[in-house]
């Protein structure tokens, strides 16, 4: 099991700056919808459900 290290900074109403032991991303959220620069799209359906969508990969 290991740690993980993630911090969060609110840079507007909307836009925030996630940063990880992975990394650094950005993620926007507009109504129900957060789009992370880094990992997708996510849905909130509500009750704690979510639908993820994942930022597709560009083969080479």
């Amino acid at each position: 099991m290991g740690f993980n290290i993630r911090k969060s900074i609110k840079l507007g109403k909307n836009l925030k700056l996630n940063i990880s032991k992975s990394g650094v991303s950005t993620s926007v959220k507009v109504g129900n919808v957060t789009v992370n620069s880094k990992r997708g799209t996510t849905v909130n359906l509500g009750h704690g459900i979510s639908y993820h969508v994942p930022k597709s990969k560009k083969s080479k």
